[in-house]
């Protein structure tokens, strides 16, 4: 998955300092205030390793790409696929499935209400 929207980046747009925090929010799909909140937290934890940890990252994180997605709806389905890519193609198959049946479904109605395209498909069989 080397996608350039499965990708960490620095989130400029919805940065306070750097932007990795909002980076790392949008990445996993997490509220950016609750990434703040464990920064912070992590500072008194780690013994202010957690600093040079967040200011490596800054320097080494790529900047988003300002059009990556084209709306919302795109921006859940990629952090759905960053999250967990088994459970995204399970319903991706699943409403693939939902799709096909429905399309049986409309081609028995029709084929049984023509009779003359069901003698043609009898024909060719």
């Amino acid at each position: 998955m080397n996608s350039p929207r499965t990708t960490l980046y620095r989130d400029k747009n919805n940065a306070k300092l750097m932007g990795v925090c909002s980076g790392i929010a949008e990445y996993t799909g997490i509220e950016t205030v609750w990434i703040r909140v464990a920064a912070v937290v992590s500072i008194f934890i780690s013994q202010g390793l957690t600093v040079p940890a967040y200011f490596i990252a800054g320097f080494l994180l790529n900047k988003k790409p300002a059009h990556l997605y084209k709306d919302a709806r795109e921006e859940q389905y990629w952090q759905r696929v960053r999250q967990s890519p088994k459970r995204t193609a399970r319903e991706i198959r699943a409403r693939f499935r939902d799709i096909d049946r429905r399309l049986a479904d409309v081609e028995t109605y029709y084929v049984s209400n023509n009779p003359r395209l069901t003698a043609e498909i009898e024909q060719l069989r």
